[in-house]
């Protein structure tokens, strides 16, 4: 099938049609090119959106579970995936929408020509239809006028009047005329055979060759187009199988969430090890009578529930657990040896850097992963030192290569860095042990509780658990200030007596109760009140013995909210609901003084925070 032998007379159609191809053909390149912006705002989506769910650098904690560890991976697959939406747009660009563009512009110029030669060959077939017109009218006139001679010729011949000259003139005129008509005819007949014959070439050749050219150059636009389409695809196939990886990945990235991982390491974040509360005790109303107005002034308190009623033993520690007395004068209190006071410059040790405020189970695994870090650093430094001390040697044993004394400060300064590592691992090995050691020894006696319940040992001893910020009840006395919550354990090394229960670092206190009443007191200390004591007076205190001093007036009456134990020297212990004198007031170092009633008479300081105290009206 070929147009030229089909279409032979439908060239201004055929023209229309090639155009048409034209067009089709660019919307085609059209859409290739909105497809390939399109991608690439996909891509580009893509990207700002994996960008603006990147977790920030307070949020990488969060992203220890396996969900967000596998939502970090499904992020970067998604942004690989992004990568091959731009190649799938850089190749479209690239291997379609440029040859296509080169495409059309070819094909319109070869339309052009294939059409102006149509035109022209068309033309000309024209032009010798129009001469065949010409002669043929030429020819018609002259037979016309020839017979119109021949019949003027034949009357004249048949009147007698007429001479045989003007006889003679009509018959030179039907001959002239005669010879026109027959070169007429003969032109005629001329332009006819050769009109028939550039008919037929042009209908059976050159148009047709026309038409043939025109017709491949549609098939060859047709033919580029199934092409184009297949590129396209084959663009997109090539990047399948990554895309398919990207897919596979988030799969994999899915698999690999573990809801059971996650919660134990929720567990690992959060734990405090802490112990929980036992049960509430049952208060009897009818076993504790109430206390009249009358008898708190008279200083005289009904009987009460009995408590821990531990004695001090050592007479020392008891003086300067309680007010030097000098001439019935108390003086102002400034510390139990120093070891309880608020100075916050105890120790040259930072507050914050063994991690007491954190409680037992967070603060082993802060302190693992601070030594882990030291021991990194001093492998680092330790290697580096060796590599300079290689490199003193070999200068030292060929000066050419380099002076020796050129590594020598940066040995130095090596050597001091890594000894300070190495104290710095020494001290935070020391924590860790002396964190370990405390809670092996008291076996959790001192880790908190979030109703502050009391629970009691193998010994029989009373173990202080700890409160909750919210468990505190509103009437409560806030007691003291401050945020130096181990101001017990970095003030034991200035003190100048030697506390048996005290650690150099730190208190069990503070490691296992730090967010019980006892270790926060809100935001107060954990520290006992100082005493401003006289050493000449301590001086004639034998171990052993207690000093017989007057006894404080009371200054109204408390009751214990929560269980105490006497942890350090100059606290006393009492039990939940027991009732105590006030014989001195918080000075704003979180504890109060306070006296027991008959028999024992004794003296001491308890955690304000732990008592709803009543004042006696003056």
């Amino acid at each position: 099938m070929s147009w030229g032998n089909e279409l032979w007379d439908q060239f201004d159609n055929l023209a229309v049609h090639t155009q048409k191809g034209i067009d089709f053909l660019e919307k085609y390149g059209h859409f290739i090119r909105d497809r390939c912006h399109i991608e690439k705002e996909y891509a580009a989506k893509l990207r700002r959106l994996v960008k603006s769910y990147q977790p920030k650098k307070k949020d990488e904690d969060e992203y220890q579970y396996s969900s967000c560890k596998a939502f970090k991976l499904v992020m970067n697959e998604i942004n690989d995936l992004a990568g091959q939406h731009e190649v799938i747009a850089e190749n479209l660009q690239s291997n379609v929408i440029e040859e296509l563009t080169i495409l059309v512009k070819d094909i319109r110029e070869d339309r052009k020509k294939h059409l102006n030669e149509g035109a022209k060959l068309t033309n000309l077939l024209l032009n010798q239809i129009q001469s065949l017109e010409r002669s043929k009218k030429a020819y018609e006139k002259a037979f016309k006028e020839s017979e119109k001679a021949f019949e003027n010729y034949h009357k004249a011949d048949a009147d007698l009047n007429l001479s045989r000259a003007e006889i003679e003139k009509y018959k030179t005129n039907m001959s002239i005329k005669s010879q026109m008509c027959e070169d007429a005819k003969n032109e005629y007949a001329n332009q006819l055979q050769k009109t028939n014959e550039m008919q037929k070439l042009h209908y059976q050749c050159n148009l047709p060759s026309v038409l043939g050219q025109l017709q491949e150059l549609d098939e060859k636009r047709i033919k580029n187009i199934r092409n184009f389409i297949n590129s396209s695809a084959d663009i997109e196939r090539n990047v399948r199988p990554i895309i398919e990886q990207c897919i596979d990945g988030i799969t994999r990235a899915a698999e690999h969430i573990d809801e059971k991982e996650d919660t134990q390491l929720v567990i690992d974040r959060y734990k405090s090890g802490f112990q929980p509360p036992e049960d509430f005790p049952f208060e009897d109303l009818s076993r504790t009578g109430g206390v009249s107005s009358e008898t708190m002034g008279s200083g005289i308190l009904p009987s009460m529930p009995s408590g821990p009623t531990t004695m001090l033993r050592d007479v020392g520690l008891t003086v300067r657990g309680l007010s030097t007395l000098s001439g019935n004068k108390n003086k102002k209190r400034v510390g139990i040896f120093g070891i309880f006071g608020s100075n916050k410059n105890s120790s040259g040790i930072d507050g914050k850097d063994d991690y007491s405020e954190l409680p037992p189970n967070q603060r082993r695994k802060k302190l693992t992963q601070k030594i882990e870090e030291l021991e990194k650093l001093i492998a680092q430094k330790t290697a580096a030192r060796d590599g300079l001390m290689k490199m003193k040697g070999v200068f030292e044993g060929n000066p050419r290569l380099g002076d020796p004394m050129t590594v020598e400060s940066e040995l130095n300064e090596s050597g001091h860095k890594l000894e300070k590592y190495r104290e710095e691992l020494q001290r935070y090995q020391g924590y860790l042990a002396d964190l370990n050691e405390a809670l092996k020894t008291n076996n959790g006696s001192l880790q908190g509780s979030p109703h502050g319940a009391r629970s009691h040992g193998s010994n029989g001893q009373l173990k202080v658990t700890g409160l909750t910020n919210g468990s505190t009840k509103s009437n409560r006395n806030s007691g003291g200030s401050g945020n130096d919550e181990d101001s017990l354990s970095r003030s034991a090394s200035d003190s100048s007596v030697t506390n048996p229960t005290v650690n150099h670092n730190k208190t069990h206190l503070t490691e296992g109760c730090s967010n019980s009443p006892e270790s926060g007191l809100g935001t107060s200390h954990t520290s006992l009140p100082n005493i401003d004591s006289d050493q000449d007076q301590n001086d004639g205190v034998e171990e052993g013995e207690y000093c017989d001093v007057e006894q404080l007036p009371p200054l109204g009456t408390c009751r214990a909210l929560y269980p105490f134990d006497a942890t350090s020297d100059g606290s006393i212990p009492m039990a939940e609901n027991e009732e105590l004198y006030v014989i001195e007031l918080d000075q704003g170092d979180g504890w109060t003084r306070v006296r027991r009633g008959s028999p024992l008479h004794e003296e001491g300081f308890v955690p304000t925070s732990y008592i709803e105290t009543t004042i006696f009206q003056t």
